[in-house]
């Protein structure tokens, strides 16, 4: 087996890279740089026509979509533990990740990237704006989660073992202290993410991709 993830520093690849790190499996991180547009050049739309990251290559088979690499990563190693095995246990993990995907994530682009739905400068400026107070809506919604595990005596946010959504929560809220949310503003959120931020496999990551948790400037 041989495994390489194509990741973009800060990118939603963060989640993939880090449970590929937990997994202790060997595997290849090859950094893309999307500011010199390399997601763009012919190699790795070769490999990815899309263009997009993450993209996991598994023994030259190409697997694309955050939700389909963290399943094949589960099922790929058991012993991790990545999501729970138990069936409603294990829907209502990706109950949350679904949404996480498509619904935060890309409520968080409408905000970084309005150019992407509209070529009109108001425009994107009223996306940009009304993108930013619906992002601070779904942390809160998120911080919500964390406290029903915290209830439920979970460690994490899927059980007792760190997860994608851990990963995702801290990718997510990671992204609001750049849409100007302070994430001292989140406390129990703010906490999870920090704990988060320790883990052994997450601290790893974070330094490969050379990240900052917090990016808040006020």
């Amino acid at each position: 087996m041989s495994l390489t993830l194509y990741y973009a520093p800060g990118a939603c690849s963060f989640i993939p890279h880090v449970l590929l790190q937990a997994s202790g499996a060997a595997f290849e991180p090859t950094l893309l740089k999307l500011h010199k547009g390399e997601h763009r050049e012919a190699t790795y739309l070769a490999i990815n026509p899309r263009g997009q990251v993450p993209v996991l290559v598994d023994s030259g088979t190409v697997v694309t979509q955050i939700v389909a690499i963290c399943l094949h990563l589960d099922a790929l190693f058991p012993d991790a533990h990545f999501l729970p095995t138990q069936p409603l246990a294990r829907a209502k993990a990706l109950e949350t990740l679904a949404w996480m995907n498509n619904t935060v994530h890309p409520t968080f682009t409408h905000y970084f990237m309005p150019n992407k739905f509209t070529d009109q400068a108001e425009a994107q400026a009223v996306l940009k704006s009304y993108a930013a107070v619906q992002y601070r809506s779904l942390m809160e919604e998120l911080q919500q989660l964390v406290q029903h595990a915290t209830q439920a005596g979970q460690a994490w946010l899927s059980g007792s073992t760190l997860g994608p959504l851990d990963a995702y929560a801290l990718t997510l809220l990671r992204w609001g202290s750049i849409a100007g949310i302070n994430p001292i503003d989140l406390p129990v959120l703010w906490s999870h993410v920090q704990k988060v931020a320790e883990h052994a496999a997450v601290k790893t990551v974070m330094e490969r991709e050379r990240l900052v948790l917090n990016l808040f400037k006020g």
